[in-house]
């Protein structure tokens, strides 16, 4: 008998018990934030998007787990993000600051605009990303280094969460990163996966392995 069938995704319920993190990346920022390189900067969501994607915000908040640990990055856009799901239907529940899922830090680059970034790489960007993946800016990390930096938290939350639902505002790079841990891939071939705001990613936690469920799933759409 296949000792691994539990392990099936046979019905559209998931299962409780399983270690699972359900990644969010935070809505759309403010538009003179968008025309910046902005990676680590604290930059305000877009007033007008709040308003126009309500609808999603009550989707996710119908969507995601009742029984579940909330972590945001540090950073004023996720908790932004996590309070207006919780209030769109979710209900109110606190959070932790988790460092590690935060986006990828641009060093000095940040604040640059986007023609002016290209004139600062040594490399040439990656076509999904503004910097190649080994690409590290003064002051700042690599993708590569993102990819450890997530994977190591990703490790120690499993371990200390085992068996709970997480629910992790965070960042497109930081959620790349996520899959890159899970699948054991470069963070180059990472980069190729599209992580919309407001999509929500679905990665669990076996003690052989771990599974993805679901990558950039727009809700409400």
């Amino acid at each position: 008998m296949n000792q691994n069938h539990g392990h099936f995704l046979d019905t559209p319920k998931l299962t409780d018990g399983v270690t699972r993190f359900w990644l969010i990346r935070h809505a759309v920022v403010e538009e003179n934030a968008r025309m910046r390189v902005y990676g680590t900067l604290d930059v305000p969501l877009c007033p007008d998007s709040l308003v126009a994607q309500r609808g999603m915000y009550e989707a996710l908040a119908a969507r995601l787990p009742q029984n579940a640990q909330w972590f945001t990055s540090p950073l004023g856009r996720t908790q932004h993000t996590a309070r207006t799901i919780q209030e769109a239907g979710y209900g109110e529940r606190d959070w932790a600051v988790e460092p590690g899922f935060l986006e990828q830090s641009l060093g000095a680059w940040q604040g640059l605009r986007h023609h002016e970034l290209l004139d600062q790489l040594k490399l040439a960007p990656h076509l999904f990303w503004s910097v190649a993946a080994s690409e590290r800016p003064p002051g700042g990390e690599s993708m590569l280094d993102v990819c450890a930096r997530v994977g190591e938290t990703m490790d120690r939350m499993a371990e200390v969460h085992a068996g709970r639902n997480m629910i992790v505002v965070s960042h497109g790079g930081a959620i790349r990163a996520a899959l890159a841990h899970a699948l054991r891939v470069h963070a180059d071939t990472a980069l190729h996966f599209s992580i919309q705001n407001l999509s929500l990613t679905i990665i669990e936690r076996f003690p052989e392995a771990w599974r993805i469920v679901a990558v950039n799933e727009l809700p409400g759409v």
